[in-house]
């Protein structure tokens, strides 16, 4: 089967999960997770509350999905060094979300712990998963980070997870890209469709920081998929963004003060989310 085919036949996996092609997806940063350095101790009642009253006010204010993550967790550890205790909390927080609020969910363990996302989506019966490094490799603030999609790929088959979406960033946040340097943004868009993501993310340089136009457009012109902005929406650059890319992941531009590990400010997700109406 040719490249061509497999492009044609892929469903867009917004209007699959959202019934929509544009959408705006809230993140949920849960409070440190037991075994986290900066833990305090707090009963797992006291950190779903948290995560459910994020969750609530982005749904009030409109927002179409959320996607949990252990953000509270850093320093992050690589992949195979996160213990059953962070896939344990992330499955009770998302299914405690779940009960509260009616908006699809996705999943973002850090860092690019692509298997354990997939399989707590699984038991949340939720709809989508982020994965930072899809395919290639950098070396991210927690050293080498390599691609996934190998041995994801394989694990979604034996849990019988089809269903469950996979967006992968391209030339992620937080790293250097230094050991793919010779290859072209083009070409590692191309690498994540051809490697089964089912969207794409295009950041700025860290948390909070916007892509530039040009990353956005030179990304969204060598794929087929959705592209998502992953990172620096605001109200100020909302309706910019919008006119190159398919949604937005947001956060910290909507939390109390603008920074990304205070409770979620309803006041400036709903204006956020009234500048996404009108634009639409």
């Amino acid at each position: 089967m040719n490249e061509e085919i497999v492009h044609e036949t892929k469903e867009n996996p917004l209007e699959v999960i959202f019934d929509k092609n544009q959408v705006i997806i809230g993140v949920v940063h849960c409070l440190p997770l037991p075994g986290s350095p900066k833990y305090g101790g707090e009963s797992p009642a006291e950190i779903c509350q948290r995560a459910i009253e994020d969750a609530k006010k982005y749904e009030k204010a409109g927002v179409d999905g959320l996607i949990v993550e252990n953000h509270g967790d850093i320093p992050f550890l690589k992949p195979d060094e996160i213990g059953p205790e962070t896939s344990a909390m992330m499955t009770l927080i998302t299914s405690e979300i779940k009960k509260e609020v009616k908006l699809p969910t996705g999943l973002n363990i850090l860092a690019n712990a692509a298997r354990q996302s997939l399989a707590v989506a699984k038991a949340t019966d939720s709809r989508f998963i982020r994965v930072n490094e899809w395919v290639n490799a950098y070396i991210a603030n927690e050293g080498f980070i390599e691609g996934k999609a190998a041995d994801i790929l394989r694990y979604q088959s034996w849990i019988k997870a089809d269903d469950v979406k996979i967006f992968a960033d391209v030339h992620v946040k937080h790293g250097s890209h230094a050991i793919v340097s010779d290859r072209s943004i083009p070409e590692l868009t191309r690498d994540a469709e051809f490697f089964g993501a089912d969207g794409v993310i295009v950041t700025g340089y860290r948390t909070g920081d916007a892509p530039n136009k040009e990353e956005i457009i030179e990304i969204k012109e060598s794929t087929q998929l959705p592209v998502l902005i992953g990172s620096g929406a605001s109200l100020e650059n909302i309706e910019d963004l919008l006119k190159y890319a398919n949604g937005v992941i947001v956060a910290s531009s909507l939390k109390e003060k603008g920074v990304w590990w205070n409770p979620v400010d309803y006041d400036r997700a709903q204006s956020f989310m009234e500048k996404v109406r009108k634009t639409g």
